[in-house]
């Protein structure tokens, strides 16, 4: 006999076996014992967490001879038959592939004849949101009142797709995604009974993957196994074949992204990805291990959420102390980001390397998790005896916001703003607009500050492509809003008029320089040479 998959092999046959859904066993074996047996049920819940199974046992207990405390016997015939999957009253449809209306009119006939066998005949249909708009119109009438010996068992992963007027005639079930305690002491008992020696951090990693699929919990195991046939399973070889990084070379890379060793961090890169390790299962794992760290920074006594060893967890308490909960939140923001990005990418290599970037030159973005970061890090050089430039003589109030140069940040009281300090505020503007919250963001992403070069006034002119925009920034509580935000940003009370762009008069205001707009975006020193070319 050719070999059978371990999922296939060691699939539950009972309500016992049927492990992390107690909550939905526990119901439907009082149901049965009560006698009140539904017409129709409604399994949803993601891939590999029972919902087939428990539907073929829950259908095998209906029509048990001699069912046990709620559960089939397996040993009367209907059993048998049931198990074999030759029964006549237990029918199997893929909604996938018989999703339209000619499939549910011939279940409509069928359901007009009486079991030849047993008590009811059950019909499980998996995956039944992919039925059409039609099928269920005609599924409709004979769900809500079939014959007494007819069950439905509608199976999904997706529930909200499925009609209203179906759910409401179903009892709904929903399985839960099974805890990665409850599934490695499951492959635990499996491969004794397989004979199979492994390491219980390997079996646990390997639960961990399943992400609370305990089949695909199993088939991981089965790859596993495998691969290293006859020998030991360890914690080691799960990594290498499952293509996943040790936590120590995560560890290694985030010591590489606070210290800013960008280098660094490109050849661990570099060499994972020579070891074949697929970009989206270390996004993913790296998202989880700063996940950890967070937990570590949050609260103590988190052993058990945490799902590490002890040598990680000193690891983890250790990295703890080097870098603060929002920079370490802006990680995870970027490598969720990342993990979106890479499943349709084709150049995830490259995506990796500019998220990795990101994140050790943070003066490369303009965000506040950016700004707060660069702030860390200049604080960091100070406690370390680093020089570090001031802010020059010139202008004794000025304040600097993650420059190409390092400033030391001086508070200021807030003073009338002069002329020359409108050439601050639009050296600034992209910063002003980044501190600004929605929706008023969304409008000044769109203007460009300018000043009156003839007058010299001290009047800052925010210039918007259109009427509209200008009318809404005009609202005296969006006006307000904006002046707190260059109030909190460059401590200076501005006077702030809207223009718009289509009137007329306003020829006398000059725009930012383009050389200024390249240094903004940039982030380093522009020299525009003006000078005509000559013919040649």
């Amino acid at each position: 006999m050719s070999y059978v998959a371990l999922y296939r092999k060691f699939r539950p046959d009972s309500f016992t076996d049927v492990k992390g859904q107690d909550h939905i066993v526990t119901t439907l074996k009082n149901q049965i014992k009560a006698g009140r047996i539904g017409h129709a049920y409604l399994f949803c819940g993601t891939r590999g967490t029972g919902k087939t199974t428990v539907a073929k046992i829950l259908a095998k207990t209906v029509n048990c001879e001699a069912p046990v405390d709620g559960s089939p016997c397996n040993v009367c015939p209907t059993c048998r038959a049931i198990s074999a999957g030759v029964s006549t009253n237990v029918i199997e449809i893929d909604a996938a592939s018989n999703n339209g209306v000619d499939n549910i009119r011939e279940i409509r006939e069928e359901v007009s004849y009486r079991p030849t066998q047993g008590r009811y005949k059950v019909y499980i249909i998996d995956e039944v949101h992919m039925l059409s708009t039609g099928a269920f119109n005609a599924l409709l009438k004979t769900l809500e009142e079939p014959p007494e010996y007819v069950i439905f068992i509608l199976a999904t992963t997706e529930a909200n797709k499925i009609p209203i007027t179906i759910l409401s005639r179903c009892q709904r079930y929903d399985f839960k995604r099974i805890s990665i305690e409850t599934i490695s002491a499951r492959l635990q008992d499996l491969t004794e009974k397989e004979g199979v020696d492994a390491e219980k951090r390997a079996l646990r990693y390997v639960a961990r993957a399943a992400d609370g699929s305990m089949r695909d919990a199993l088939s991981l195991l089965d790859q596993c196994i495998a691969f290293y046939l006859g020998e030991t399973l360890t914690y080691d070889r799960v990594l290498e074949v499952l293509g996943t990084v040790d936590t120590e070379i995560f560890s290694e890379l985030l010591r590489n992204i606070i210290s800013q060793n960008t280098a660094g961090s490109i050849r661990i890169l570099e060499d994972l990805v020579m070891a074949g390790k697929e970009m989206v299962q270390f996004a993913g794992d790296f998202t989880w291990y700063l996940r950890n760290l967070l937990l570590v920074k949050s609260s103590d006594h988190l052993e058990d959420v945490l799902d590490v060893s002890t040598e990680n967890l000193r690891r983890l308490q250790e990295e703890s102390e080097m870098v603060d909960a929002e920079t370490l939140m802006r990680y995870i923001r970027v490598f969720s980001e990342l993990s979106g990005q890479l499943r349709n990418s084709a150049q995830k290599r490259i995506l990796v390397e500019i998220a990795l970037i990101r994140l050790s030159r943070p003066q490369m973005e303009v965000n506040l998790d950016s700004v707060l970061d660069r702030l860390r890090i200049l604080e960091e050089r100070m406690e370390q005896g680093v020089m570090v430039q001031a802010a020059p003589a010139a202008l004794p109030a000025e304040e600097h916001f993650g420059t190409e140069q390092n400033h030391v940040v001086k508070s200021a009281d807030v003073r009338k703003a002069a002329p020359e300090d409108l050439t601050r505020i639009r050296q600034q503007w992209m910063k002003i607009v980044a501190q600004a919250e929605q929706p008023l963001r969304s409008h000044l992403q769109r203007s460009v500050p300018k000043y009156n070069a003839q007058t010299g006034d001290n009047v800052l002119y925010v210039d918007m492509p259109d009427a509209t925009g200008r009318d809404i920034l005009n609202q005296p509580e969006r006006m307000e809003e904006l002046k707190g935000v260059i109030r909190s940003v460059m401590s200076l009370e501005v006077t702030v008029e809207v223009i718009c762009s289509g009137d007329t008069g306003n020829s006398a205001l000059a725009a930012i320089p383009v050389e200024e707009l390249i240094k903004e975006v940039i982030h380093m020193p522009v020299e525009i040479d003006d000078t005509p070319e000559e013919d040649f």
